[in-house]
């Protein structure tokens, strides 16, 4: 079996770009390279799972989405790093335009890009977390059984507050300010 540290992308990974799909816009948060350089040595596989609405409302293509996430995986490769699969979901249940408007199975906070992952990977769920900067991705991770870690990149920060002030519900396992410590965190489970 494998272990595999899922993660949510913009705002998680690189700085939330409003429909992020150029990658001339892609800033990685400057600890995010090292990060998953480190996962990778212990032995996790490291797939990003992300909602991609822009497709669904017709603002850019999957072409894109694809090629944003080839120029991701050569910055990190520089680093020594790299994402071993990318799986996203193009859909939106009410602003979709055409096949793109559906109550799919794949968009965060359910599963299916989790379970697609499952026809690469035995994954061992015991050994395996979710990283994300909302509610919904750690939720995702809840939801399919692994341990999930909120971080305060993106609206990590904006979700803590709220669910410390109790109006959100906490559903998460950890919370850490940056990509680094929820890195710190799983590792530390491992030993």
């Amino acid at each position: 079996m494998e272990k595999v540290v899922f993660m949510d992308r913009d705002g998680t990974v690189n700085r939330e770009v409003h429909y992020l799909h150029r990658p001339e816009d892609l800033v990685l948060f400057p600890d995010v390279p090292e990060g998953i350089r480190r996962l990778n040595e212990h032995g996790f596989r490291v797939v990003i799972v992300t909602n991609q609405a822009g497709v669904a409302r017709g603002y850019y293509k999957e072409e894109d989405v694809k090629n944003l996430h080839e120029y991701l995986n050569e910055e990190l490769k520089r680093h020594g790093g790299h994402v071993d699969r990318f799986f996203y979901c193009p859909h939106h249940p009410q602003n979709g335009i055409g096949t793109y408007k559906q109550d799919c199975e794949c968009r965060k906070p359910k599963t299916g890009m989790f379970r697609m992952a499952e026809a690469f990977y035995d994954i061992d769920k015991a050994h395996s977390y979710m990283i994300g900067d909302k509610l919904i991705d750690t939720e995702a991770g809840r939801n399919y059984g692994i341990r999930s870690i909120l971080i305060g990149t993106g609206y990590g920060e904006e979700f803590y507050n709220k669910v410390l002030s109790g109006d959100e519900k906490r559903n998460y396992d950890y919370y850490g300010k940056h990509f680094k410590e929820a890195v710190d965190w799983i590792l530390e489970q491992e030993q």
